[in-house]
């Protein structure tokens, strides 16, 4: 266990964070997943509508910090290409 002041400020800090990240991951994950499952339900006017909150709730989780951009950029890319294919059927 840290014995300096300033240790024990960071540790009680990072804890914070780790949690306030756990929440914006998670939130994120979900979505994800809503959209996964509207594309594997082959219900297109549902994945898109989730796709576009799923877009919005990436982006904040990028622009937090939580996750790498190039990241995000690469999960909605993925997502878009699964709801296009779903839609061009």
């Amino acid at each position: 266990m840290a014995h300096h002041k300033d240790a024990i400020k960071r540790i009680k800090q990072s804890e914070k964070a780790n949690e306030r990240n756990r929440t914006s991951r998670s939130r994120m994950r979900n979505q994800i997943r809503r959209v996964r499952e509207a594309v594997a339900a082959k219900d297109a006017k549902t994945a898109q509508v989730e796709l576009r909150v799923a877009v919005s709730v990436i982006h904040k989780t990028a622009g937090k910090g939580v996750i790498h951009r190039n990241q995000a950029a690469r999960r909605i890319s993925r997502l878009n290409r699964a709801v296009k294919a779903l839609v061009l059927r």
